[in-house]
């Protein structure tokens, strides 16, 4: 099944919104605080970026764009697997971010390579006749 960008935008989104959830369940410590701020930017860069890279007016800033959101989807990962192996919440409230986090840096690394493969010419290359 295919995912479309508007699909995607929304997945991104509520990621981000589950994401906010689960912080307010963070201890109020230095290294609960410190997570959070860390995971609060790379979540709610992936949405914004993938939005922007949505509106791209080239395949070459539509790429380079996605890369970024790649980049910050497996960042989110990181700082969710810091939380789940801190045992910083309980591994029931961050299991299923874990797996979207997981997923949607599969899809958009996918989209990252895609979009930075060399397209075929169009352009044919005809003889001219004399």
């Amino acid at each position: 099944m295919s995912t479309t960008s508007e699909e995607l935008k929304q997945r991104a989104k509520q990621f981000g919104l589950r994401i906010l959830i689960l912080l307010n369940n963070l201890p109020n410590t230095i290294g609960g605080r410190a997570v959070a701020n860390q995971l609060v930017r790379s979540v709610t860069s992936v949405g914004a970026n993938y939005r922007a890279a949505c509106r791209a007016r080239s395949r070459a800033e539509f790429a380079s764009k996605i890369g970024t959101v790649a980049e910050e989807a497996d960042e989110s990962l990181y700082w969710l697997e810091v939380i789940d192996q801190g045992k910083l919440v309980p591994h029931q409230k961050v299991a299923s971010l874990l797996k979207e986090a997981d997923e949607l840096t599969a899809i958009f690394t996918s989209a990252r390579r895609s979009a930075s493969q060399p397209q075929p010419s169009t352009i044919k290359n005809q003889k001219s006749h004399s």
